[in-house]
C-alpha cells in the first residue's frame, strides 16, 4: 500500500522526534524523564530512562529507514506510546514537574497529546489504512 507525501512527512517527523527524544533520554533531559517514571515500577528509575531512550532511538530510526516495513513499525510505535502513557499519568498524580509541566492543569492538558502521537504513528505509516483494507 502506498502512502501519500504528507503521510511520509509525518512518519519522518515522528521518527526524527523519537530519535531526538531518545538521545535526550541518554543525555541532557535525563532528570526530566526520570520524573515520568511511575513510582510503582520495581526497576531503577535511571535504568528505565536509559532503556526507554534506547528503544526510542531504535523506533525513530525504524520509522525513517524501514520504509517497506512501515506498517508494522507504525503499530509497534503506537504500542510504545500506549505503554509509556502511565508515565504521563504518574507525572500528573504525583505532581511532578518536568518539561515545563509545572501545574496539574498543564499535566492534564498534555494527556490527550498521547492520542495525537498514536494517531500520527498509525496514519503516517499507513498502518491504520492497511488494517482497514485487510478487514474488507
Amino acid at each position: 500500500m502506498k502512502t501519500t507525501p504528507l503521510q511520509n512527512t509525518v512518519r519522518i517527523i515522528l521518527g526524527t522526534f523519537l530519535t531526538f527524544a531518545g538521545i535526550s533520554h541518554l543525555t541532557f533531559a535525563r532528570k526530566e524523564f526520570q520524573a515520568q517514571v511511575p513510582p510503582w515500577i520495581p526497576v531503577n528509575t535511571d535504568l528505565v530512562v536509559v532503556l526507554s531512550g534506547i528503544v526510542e532511538i531504535m523506533l525513530g530510526t525504524a520509522l525513517i529507514v524501514l520504509v517497506k516495513q512501515r506498517s508494522i513499525v507504525g503499530w509497534i510505535v503506537a504500542l510504545f506510546f500506549v505503554l509509556v502513557f502511565p508515565g504521563n499519568i504518574a507525572q500528573l498524580t504525583e505532581h511532578r514537574d518536568a518539561f515545563g509541566l509545572n501545574s496539574d492543569l498543564a499535566r492534564w492538558l498534555r494527556l490527550p497529546f498521547q492520542l495525537v502521537l498514536i494517531g500520527a504513528a498509525l496514519w503516517g505509516t499507513g498502518a491504520w489504512q492497511r488494517w482497514r483494507q485487510s478487514r474488507s
